[in-house]
């Protein structure tokens, strides 16, 4: 199942991640990045789990570099939590999926529903 990660680049992060209205994990990742790699299908499964209440992404270091400057990303994968446009939370290294849920749920926004009418 695939899952709602959305790829950004850096002329999209100010519109998908700091004009956001609900908390935004960003993924600071590399395809060369084995720990990256363990820790995308957890992330893939979390942004379907929880859509509605945050947004997960997720940007190439390699492609993307003037954004992973900007926030001195130094080792990957490293997760930044943004809140109203403000980094809330860093987390850096792959880590088991339930450690990643206990750092990540603290910033879970209520449930957007939307009416079909």
């Amino acid at each position: 199942m695939a899952g709602n990660v959305i790829e950004l680049a850096d002329a999209d992060f100010r519109r998908e991640v700091l004009e956001a209205e609900e908390p935004v994990v960003v993924d600071f990742t590399a395809a060369w990045c084995p720990p990256c790699r363990i820790i995308a299908p957890m992330l893939d499964a979390l942004s379907t789990e929880w859509r509605g209440r945050m947004k997960f992404t997720k940007i190439s270091t390699d492609s993307h570099m003037e954004t992973a400057q900007q926030y001195g990303i130094r080792a990957m994968p490293t997760l930044l939590v943004f809140k109203d446009g403000k980094v809330v939370k860093q987390l850096v290294g792959a880590m088991p999926r339930k450690r990643l849920e206990e750092e990540l749920r603290p910033f879970l926004g209520e449930v957007t529903l939307t009416a079909a009418f």
